[in-house]
């Protein structure tokens, strides 16, 4: 009888330990890591993970010790005392969820470190590691910017996990994290779904959003067309990320785009609110204004009237009807109230003048492409970002066959890469 009633104090003993056992195989990446120096993450980006994981473990650690010291008083006490084992069994369970919490962090960034040692992709994302960083350059003197990571899964849209929000643990994510879909790799492309990402990061840091949403609602109550500004504050996120995009890498942001959301009639002209995402045919109707915005020159109207070619609206309904040309209408005071946007944290600076504009201006990119055919200019010192807009400006001009810049961007991502370190 006495042995039965302690019985269940060992065995909740025994299951820490084995808990503690299992916590101790948690091995901190830098000893597991398979890939070369140029496929691996930032010296820096690896310490921030690290030592996050390292806490947590840490932590946990400590609480499982702590319950067996209790867990084990209790025995001592039982024959004396009655004891609620209940309570006991509700404590390890919860060590059991911190341990898998605990876990789910380390899959997060096992996903991103063990894809490094894959032939070609890790080179592939230790290069755009460092076309994210440039994204994020023009808030470095704005805001602390965080550590950038990339790596590549099936699926049709890029996604990121932004620095500073929660993981599983209940911890901060000391990086970004994102993911872009392997099937946009390589081209110029991938760099509109990634700079994308990136200015989710930058408009959280520069608080872009909550700002522009309020200036968009006051726009809602005041205006004769309110369904065209309540779509644009529930698409608000999206669309700042685009123009981030845009602002960074001229046309190539916008082709890219079009490329992501070339889907089915059914798909374009959804006008869901529950959506943070613009129905697609509006969404590239916005990046051709915000275009000509930012850089004057016709191939906006050429790449409109493309769009509209492709997607005629045939058979819409005439509520449809009616919210598209609401939008349209609404379009470019829309465009004003985004680029001339700022806040405290850009410290006065209009997103406008935030952007690295001038430098990709159409004319801009078709010179420093012209200069790179006739070997007056090496693309390879010269930002990341920019890289990709001359690229796609190119593209966009057909002075350049997918070939010939598929095979240009790797050799250049392989340079980065291999200098990064």
């Amino acid at each position: 009888m006495y042995q039965q009633a302690k019985y269940p104090f060992d065995y909740l003993i025994n299951e820490s330990y084995s808990l503690l056992a299992r916590l101790g195989q948690v091995k901190p990446f830098s000893m597991t890591m398979p890939m070369v120096k140029a496929a691996s993450v930032s010296d820096k980006a690896l310490k921030e993970i690290t030592a996050l994981l390292e806490k947590g473990k840490a932590e946990l650690r400590q609480n499982v010790q702590r319950f067996i010291r209790i867990t084990q008083t209790a025995k001592n006490a039982s024959s004396r005392t009655p004891i609620d084992m209940d309570a006991f069994q509700s404590g390890f369970t919860i060590l059991k969820l911190k341990f898998n919490n605990i876990l789910g962090d380390l899959d997060i960034f096992a996903a991103v470190l063990s894809q490094r040692a894959e032939y070609d992709v890790g080179i592939w994302t230790s290069a755009l590691d460092v076309l994210a960083k440039d994204g994020l350059k023009v808030v470095e003197g704005l805001a602390t910017t965080p550590q950038l990571i990339v790596f590549l899964d099936r699926g049709h849209g890029a996604a990121i996990r932004r620095a500073r929000t929660r993981l599983p643990s209940g911890g901060l994510n000391p990086v970004g994290v994102i993911q872009i879909p392997r099937e946009r790799m390589i081209g110029s492309g991938i760099a509109s779904s990634l700079i994308h990402e990136v200015g989710h990061q930058a408009a959280a840091l520069l608080d872009l959003v909550p700002t522009l949403k309020l200036k968009l609602k006051d726009k809602r109550k005041k205006s004769a067309n309110p369904i065209a500004w309540q779509c644009f504050e529930r698409w608000i996120s999206e669309i700042v990320a685009d123009v981030w995009s845009l602002g960074h890498l001229g046309t190539t942001a916008t082709m890219g785009l079009m490329g992501v959301v070339t889907l089915p009639d059914y798909f374009q002209f959804r006008l869901d609110l529950k959506d943070p995402h613009p129905a697609p045919f509006v969404r590239v109707l916005l990046s051709c204004a915000f275009g000509r915005r930012l850089f004057p020159h016709p191939q906006w109207d050429r790449l409109e009237t493309l769009w509209r070619t492709f997607y005629p609206g045939r058979g819409l309904s005439k509520r449809v009807i009616q919210t598209l040309e609401a939008i349209e209408a609404a379009i470019p005071a829309f465009v004003e109230l985004v680029v001339n946007h700022s806040t405290k944290e850009t410290k006065g600076q209009k997103l406008l003048t935030l952007l690295p504009v001038r430098e990709r201006q159409p004319g801009r990119l078709q010179e420093l492409f012209r200069a790179w055919r006739q070997k007056e200019q090496s693309l390879y010192e010269l930002p990341p970002a920019l890289v990709f807009a001359i690229m796609g400006q190119a593209k966009s001009d057909l002075h350049i066959t997918a070939a010939e810049e598929n095979d240009m961007l790797t050799r250049v991502m392989r340079y980065w890469a291999f200098s990064r370190n």
